[in-house]
């Protein structure tokens, strides 16, 4: 199995960020339309960096179906408005309290509490008004899937809320590996599951190849969050760009602390290695996605 290298693979993904914060930039309101306090706050958090991993995934996995690309940026960047408002939300100090993202003071920080929780929700509004939008130029039975995909992503049962709630309750006497891997599959796996089904659905892959990617997502999702909890550890704030150590001042179930790090690497690798091979009927097409695989649970940030 031949994989991109991971400096390629980081290229790659800096050369796909021109297209989707053009489109960003487009789609997002003016910072000087009224009212101007919401919309600042709301160019901030999307503009303040990040590697717009979530839209590179569904552009490549609909890449890899021979999709539409005007239609796959269009959505991509939708995705990194709602991936926007989840790190919003989760910085809040009813959630994780945190005063730095990206290298930069978090949006309450900036603004306030309460312009930072509508800053979130409007960008998750605005994710849904775009990706409806796409309907009328392009298949609106593609686009409605992909809206039912993202938003049982962001639910309660298998999706982003139900996983941040359950890692609020988390305490030390309940940790265990089954609640550990639900908290990760729903509170950030689920995401980047659905980011490549998005590309693939709007592809018009067939049953097999949406089975493929799904197993890949499903793979990478879970790598990319213990690749997470190991950083927290192991990372320097520097290359973070966020407070460092707060998953065990705040006794948070995570893979280091339940399983040790050097274990923790293995996992990540193994799933990464998982993810790749779930692709390999692809061949050389789908070696940017298991690029990004390897890449993911060898980042630095």
């Amino acid at each position: 199995m031949t994989v991109c290298e991971s400096t390629t693979i980081q290229e790659h993904l800096e050369r796909a960020r021109a297209p989707i914060d053009a489109e960003l930039e487009r789609i997002l309101p003016p910072a000087e339309e009224y009212p101007q306090s919401i919309h600042r706050a709301m160019r901030y958090s999307v503009f303040a960096g990040g590697k717009r991993l979530r839209p590179a995934l569904c552009l490549e996995a609909g890449r890899l179906f021979d999709g539409d690309e005007k239609l796959l940026v269009r959505v991509g960047s939708a995705l990194e408005l709602v991936h926007t408002y989840s790190l919003i939300h989760d910085d809040l100090p009813a959630l994780d309290n945190d005063a730095l993202r990206r290298g930069k003071p978090t949006s309450h920080v900036v603004f306030g509490e309460a312009t930072a929780i509508l800053a979130g929700d409007a960008l998750l509004t605005l994710a849904f008004e775009v990706i409806a939008a796409a309907g009328a130029d392009n298949g609106a039975r593609q686009v409605l899937q992909v809206i039912q995909e993202l938003a049982h992503a962001l639910g309660t049962v298998e999706g982003m809320v139900g996983g941040q709630v359950a890692d609020l309750e988390s305490t030390d006497s309940n940790h265990d590996s089954a609640r550990l891997d639900y908290i990760h599959s729903a509170k950030t796996g689920a995401f980047i599951r659905a980011a490549v089904r998005t590309g693939a659905i709007l592809a018009q892959a067939d049953h097999a190849g949406l089975d493929c990617i799904t197993t890949y997502g499903e793979k990478i999702g879970l790598a990319f969050q213990i690749a997470d909890d190991l950083l927290d550890v192991v990372g320097t704030q520097e290359q973070m760009g966020k407070t460092l150590g707060k998953d065990e001042k705040q006794h948070k179930a995570t893979y280091p602390a339940l399983h040790g790090i050097e274990p923790s690497r293995q996992i990540a690798h193994r799933l990464a290695t998982e993810a790749c091979l779930a692709l390999a009927p692809y061949g050389q097409r789908a070696q940017v996605l298991q690029g990004i695989a390897m890449y993911i649970v060898g980042r630095r940030r």
